[in-house]
C-alpha cells in the first residue's frame, strides 16, 4: 500500500500538485487526464512485454504499434492513405523524447485520437471516448508530467521485483490514490468505495468464474474490480499457487498472470458489466478495468432507475454502493419500481432486487437511514427484503468509513432473491438476520483515514458471518447476535442494529456515604480524634463534618 511507500507517494503528490499549478484544478478533470497519459505509458509497456514474450516463446503476436493508422475524419477521403501515421510514434517511448512543443502538438492531434479510436468502432471504449477531450494546455505540463509518470513507472518496476508485489496490484494502488482525491465526489452523494471495504462485500458474496456480475451505479468501477481480483485469487489457489500472504487488511488477493488461462479471461471479462449516469466516470471505470488487463470491458452510459433501463432478473450477483442523492425526478422513474418514492438510495435497493436472478445474492451499501426510516416506503422496501429475499447480514458501519467525503452512517445489506416480483409469498424468505455492528475498520475514522496496526473488525466479520449456526449467536449483549423473523416484524420491520441490542449494565458497589466522609476529612488532616477534629470552627473541614452529622 502507498502509505508504506513514502518514495512513490510523493511522485504522485508531485504529479497532483503540477496539474494544480498548471492550470487544472478540478479533481476530476485532473484525474480523468493524468489517467490518459497513464493508459498510454501502460498502453506501450504491455505491448512491448508481450512482444517480447512472443519472441521468447516463438508464438505469434501483432503489436498495437506495428503499421499505419489513418485517422477517422480522413477514412472516406479519396486517398485516405495521404494521411496515414506510423503507428510506432505514438508509442509514449518514442514520443516521450520529443522537445515540448512537438510533444503537445503530437499527444493532441495524433496519440489521444489514437486511444480513442483503439478499439475500432463498436467498442465501448471507443464509443466513450469520442467525447473525450485532452485538454493538458501547456507544453512544459505535459513534458513534467511525463517525466514524473516515468519515475512512478520506474519505483513501481523496482518495487515489483524486490518486494514480489504484482505490478498490477502496485499500479491500482497509484490508481487508488488518485482517485481518493477526488474530494469533489459527494456533490452527488457519490462517494468512492474504500478498497479495503469492497474487498470485505467480496468476501461475504464470493463471485465465481461464470456469475454474470453488475454494479447498476459503478463511478470508476471499484466493486467490478474487487469482485475480477477475488476470482482471479481463487482460481490461482486451485491451480496450486501457494505461500499467498493476507494484505495490509488482512484478505489474500494475487495478480492476474497467476492462473487465468485465455478462456477464463474472456469468460471474466463478459461477466463483469456496470452502469452510470456520469460520461467521466463511465471513462475513468473503462480505464481502470483496461488497467488491470481487462481489453473490452462492459461499463456503459446508463441511468439504471430510468424509464430507459429495462433489464430484470439478469444477474447472479449485484454489488453496489449507490448515490444518495435524495430524490430522482418522478416522471422519469421506471415504472417497474412500485414502492412508491423518488428516494434514489431506496429505487436503487428495489431495482437491485429486481436487478437479480432468482437464487442471486446481492451486497449494497445503504445509509442507516433505510433500516429505521418511518415512512411508508422505507417500511415496504425492508418488507419486500425480509419476505420476498433472504436477508441474511445486516452490518453496520461507523460514520468515519466515508470520510473525508462525508461523515454518513452506512451499512451493508446482504441478501439473496427467492420470490420474484410477481410471485406469491407463501411464507417469509428470511428466517433470522445476522446483525453486526462494525465498530473499526483498520483505519482512522477522521478525515486522514490513517492505516492503523490492525484490520479492526474486517476478518472477524468474515470469519463470523461464514461460521453461522441456525441456532448460535442469540446473545443480544454482543455487538453481533441473529434475530428471527418474528422479533423483526412485531417491530415493523426495523433493521436497526440498536432496535435488537441488548445494553449491559455493570452494578458498582459504592462505600456508604459517612465512610467517604471519614476518608475526605482524614485527607485534609490527618490521623485526628475526634475531640480535637470538634474543636474546628470554619473551613471545608468543619463544612465535610457538619455533613456527617446531617446524614448521621
Amino acid at each position: 500500500m502507498l502509505q508504506n511507500n513514502p518514495e512513490l507517494k510523493s511522485q504522485i503528490d508531485q504529479l497532483w500538485n503540477k496539474f494544480w499549478s498548471g492550470g487544472i484544478s478540478n479533481p476530476l478533470t485532473a484525474i480523468e487526464q493524468i489517467t490518459y497519459l497513464l493508459f498510454m505509458k501502460r498502453l506501450d509497456e504491455l505491448d512491448a512485454k508481450k512482444q517480447a514474450d512472443a519472441e521468447f516463446t516463438g508464438e505469434a503476436y501483432k503489436s498495437r504499434f506495428k503499421g499505419t493508422w489513418i485517422p477517422p475524419e480522413y477514412r472516406k477521403q479519396d486517398n485516405p492513405k495521404q494521411y496515414a501515421i506510423n503507428k510506432r510514434t505514438l508509442r509514449w517511448s518514442e514520443f516521450s523524447r520529443y522537445q515540448a512543443e512537438e510533444m503537445l502538438t503530437h499527444v493532441q492531434s495524433k496519440v489521444f485520437p489514437f486511444l480513442k479510436d483503439m478499439n475500432g468502432e463498436v467498442s465501448k471504449f471507443t464509443h466513450h471516448m469520442k467525447n473525450a477531450v485532452f485538454i493538458i494546455p501547456k507544453p512544459a505540463l505535459l513534458v513534467e508530467a511525463v517525466k514524473t509518470i516515468d519515475k512512478i513507472f520506474e519505483i513501481m518496476e523496482r518495487d515489483s521485483q524486490e518486494k514480489g508485489q504484482a505490478f498490477q496490484d502496485i499500479q491500482g494502488d497509484v490508481y487508488e490514490m488518485l482517485l481518493s482525491e477526488i474530494a469533489s465526489a459527494g456533490k452527488n452523494g457519490q462517494f468512492r468505495t474504500p478498497r479495503h471495504i469492497i474487498k470485505l462485500m467480496t468476501e461475504l458474496v464470493q463471485p465465481q468464474l461464470g456469475h454474470r456480475i453488475v454494479d447498476p451505479a459503478c463511478g470508476s468501477a471499484g466493486f467490478l474490480l474487487g469482485a475480477y481480483q477475488y476470482i482471479v485469487t481463487q482460481l490461482a489457489v486451485k491451480a496450486g499457487t501457494k505461500n499467498l500472504t493476507p494484505d495490509e487488511d488482512g484478505f489474500v488477493r494475487t495478480s492476474v498472470a497467476a492462473a487465468l488461462t485465455d478462456k477464463a479471461q474472456t469468460i471474466l471479462a463478459q461477466s463483469l458489466i456496470g452502469f452510470d449516469i456520469d460520461s467521466t466516470m463511465v471513462r475513468l471505470g473503462l480505464m481502470n478495468l483496461m488497467m488491470h488487463g481487462i481489453d473490452e470491458p462492459m461499463i456503459d452510459y446508463k441511468d439504471t432507475l430510468s424509464k430507459s433501463f429495462n433489464e430484470e432478473s439478469e444477474y447472479d450477483i449485484v454489488m453496489a454502493n449507490p448515490p444518495f442523492t435524495g430524490s430522482v425526478d418522478k416522471g422519469d422513474i421506471n415504472e417497474r419500481l412500485t414502492i412508491g418514492t423518488t428516494k434514489s438510495e431506496l429505487l436503487f435497493v428495489e431495482n437491485i432486487y429486481r436487478l437479480l436472478k432468482t437464487g442471486g445474492t446481492a451486497c449494497v451499501i445503504v445509509p442507516q437511514g433505510v433500516l429505521f426510516g418511518s415512512g411508508k416506503a422505507f417500511k415496504t422496501l425492508r418488507q419486500l427484503l425480509v419476505d420476498r429475499c433472504e436477508l441474511k447480514a445486516v452490518i453496520t458501519m461507523p460514520s468515519g468509513v466515508f470520510k473525508p467525503y462525508a461523515g454518513v452512517s452506512t451499512a451493508i445489506l446482504l441478501f439473496t432473491k427467492v420470490w420474484a416480483p410477481d410471485a406469491k409469498v407463501t411464507k417469509p424468505a428470511t428466517k433470522k438476520v445476522w446483525f453486526y455492528d462494525m465498530q473499526a475498520d483498520g483505519y482512522s475514522l477522521d478525515d486522514k483515514r490513517t492505516k492503523q496496526d490492525c484490520t479492526g473488525d474486517l476478518q472477524d466479520i468474515v470469519e463470523k458471518y461464514q461460521s453461522l449456526k441456525p441456532k448460535t449467536e442469540s446473545d443480544r449483549k454482543q455487538k453481533h447476535f441473529t434475530v428471527p423473523y418474528a422479533d423483526i416484524k412485531a417491530e415493523d420491520y426495523d433493521l436497526s442494529f440498536s432496535r435488537y441490542h441488548e445494553d449491559t449494565y455493570e452494578e458498582i458497589q459504592y462505600e456508604a456515604p459517612s465512610v467517604i466522609l471519614d476518608k475526605l476529612i482524614e485527607a485534609e488532616v490527618g490521623d485526628v480524634a475526634e475531640k480535637d477534629l470538634a474543636k474546628i470552627k470554619s473551613g471545608i473541614v468543619r463544612e465535610l463534618l457538619e455533613l456527617r452529622e446531617m446524614i448521621g
